[in-house]
């Protein structure tokens, strides 16, 4: 199992370092971030690869039960709080566990070893045939063949339906990741396509079944020369 990139979040400073302190002397965690700033930990959250957050429920940005509402299921979670009745609330996300402070090294080690065999036991994603993402406050499971096409847009992707916009807070990297290379094909920092949709390549542009040209990037073109003509 490769490295798990992880993010802290907790609004007690001291916490957030011995929590820090805890990760990085864990060979299998990759620490990304760990402070007490709701936003500096979004936009990692938007340009890094994160699987797992260690999160606090009491903040006085945003409650860590809410954040995970906005976050969805893309992410795991284990919680770190000074109060266990939220325990019952948080076990509803991908809650895999819940440390009560003060927070023991030992008890850290636990928990991401019951982490890491958890995700041992969990199927690869490119046996799903589906997409799972959250929008507008619900979670969808977006089958693979259902999807026109991946338009980013800025902090945010358009995951285009044949009848439907879904409008996912995600980065194109994040959820490129989670598309199986068979089935699509990123062509442009901002389009990402079926490979089955495509018709031809015109220049500089792609030519989609729904009668669509989308623009080539020129870092992605070799790659979408090298497939189209194999």
């Amino acid at each position: 199992m490769k490295k798990v990139n992880c993010l802290i979040l907790d609004d007690e400073p001291m916490a957030a370092r011995l929590l820090a302190d805890y990760a990085l002397s864990m060979p299998k965690l990759n620490l990304i971030y760990a402070g007490t700033s709701v936003k500096e930990a979004l936009n990692y959250l938007h340009e890094e690869n994160i699987q797992l957050i260690i999160l606090d429920i009491q903040m006085p940005e945003i409650n860590g039960i809410d954040l995970m509402k906005v976050l969805g299921t893309r992410y795991d979670y284990i919680i770190s709080s000074a109060y266990s009745e939220y325990a019952i609330a948080s076990y509803q996300f991908q809650v895999v566990d819940y440390l009560l402070k003060p927070i023991t090294l030992d008890r850290f080690y636990q928990a991401i070893f019951k982490y890491i065999n958890w995700k041992l036991l969990q199927p690869l994603k490119a046996d799903k045939d589906y997409l799972q993402i959250r929008a507008d406050r619900k979670d969808y499971r977006i089958a693979f063949d259902e999807i026109v096409l991946l338009e980013g847009m800025k902090d945010y992707i358009q995951v285009i339906l044949p009848s439907q916009k879904l409008l996912v807070l995600e980065t194109m990297k994040e959820i490129q990741q989670r598309l199986p290379e068979q089935l699509f094909i990123r062509i442009h920092r901002s389009f990402i396509l079926p490979k089955n949709s495509i018709r031809s390549i015109e220049g500089n542009q792609v030519r989609h079944d729904n009668g669509n040209c989308y623009p080539i990037g020129e870092s992605f073109k070799g790659d979408l020369l090298c497939w189209f003509n194999s």
